[in-house]
């Protein structure tokens, strides 16, 4: 499959969507794009986040035409798209995996549906990846990559689209809880909102199960227990707990190899 031609899906195909930055920036604040990589940036409005644009930006290998699975990078609370190369330095890593790397901001939502009406989640199914695919290339298959917040978006996304769309799915110190009572204020509305998007659920477990899943997280890491369970209950998943703590540093240290570790799944599932 070859891939759109970037220049005219942006200058021309994402009227309704977005605000798009035609052409490339290599100039990103906190942040050198290697001249391998192009990126493009814009904003997205989306009724499930209404009122708001949207940052979001692609970076891309500039040299290599042929379609993956792209990977959608969810940034944690606080955090925002940019972060996807600035904070974990991913556009380091584009040329070499040949994997493009999208990201959009979310807000502090936790990527699911709250009692607000907004619902972050259904912005990137229904919003973003459209954009991404006239921008790139075909998204019938993506891969995520979440650090904190949105590594648990990762997880609940991945397990809302299962195996016929994802490819795989990395989380960089996942924001996991084992029971309602433990959970962050504000990352669920209450109780039911938590049942309703609780990655231990056996249903979810079940689909996650069938994909390719990572789990990185430092040792001292608040969330490194949870993390642990969630291991035990996905044995399937590759599971490191390594040195490192909830941090900027922990999750770039990790960000080269987990696109790797991607591009070697996307590989094997096309090699059978």
């Amino acid at each position: 499959m070859s891939r759109p031609t970037r220049r005219t899906a942006l200058g021309a195909g994402l009227g309704v969507f977005a605000t798009a930055a035609v052409g490339c920036s290599r100039d990103l604040p906190g942040t050198e794009v290697p001249r391998d990589v192009e990126v493009e940036r814009g904003t997205l409005r989306s009724p499930h986040l209404p009122g708001r644009d949207l940052p979001w930006v692609l970076a891309v290998p500039s040299a290599d035409d042929t379609a993956r699975p792209p990977v959608v990078v969810l940034h944690g609370k606080g955090g925002h798209a940019e972060q996807a190369l600035t904070l974990l330095g991913l556009a380091e890593h584009v040329a070499a995996t040949g994997l493009a790397v999208a990201a959009v901001d979310g807000g502090d939502g936790y990527w699911h549906g709250r009692r607000d009406g907004t619902d972050a989640g259904r912005m990137v199914l229904e919003d973003f990846l459209p954009l991404v695919a006239r921008a790139y290339a075909e998204t019938s298959r993506v891969a995520f990559l979440g650090w904190s917040m949105g590594g648990y978006g990762s997880l609940l996304l991945a397990s809302e689209l299962g195996p016929d769309r994802v490819a795989a799915v990395v989380t960089s110190s996942a924001a996991l809880w084992t029971s309602p009572g433990a959970s962050a204020h504000g990352a669920f509305d209450d109780r039911d909102d938590f049942v309703a998007h609780d990655v231990f659920a056996d249903e979810r477990l079940a689909t996650l199960a069938s994909l390719p899943v990572r789990l990185d997280c430092g040792r001292e890491d608040p969330f490194a227990a949870a993390n642990r369970a969630f291991g035990r209950a996905l044995p399937g998943a590759a599971l490191s707990l390594d040195a490192g703590g909830h941090s900027g540093a922990y999750w770039r240290g990790h960000g080269g190899a987990q696109l790797r570790w991607i591009r070697a799944r996307v590989d094997e599932a096309g090699a059978l």
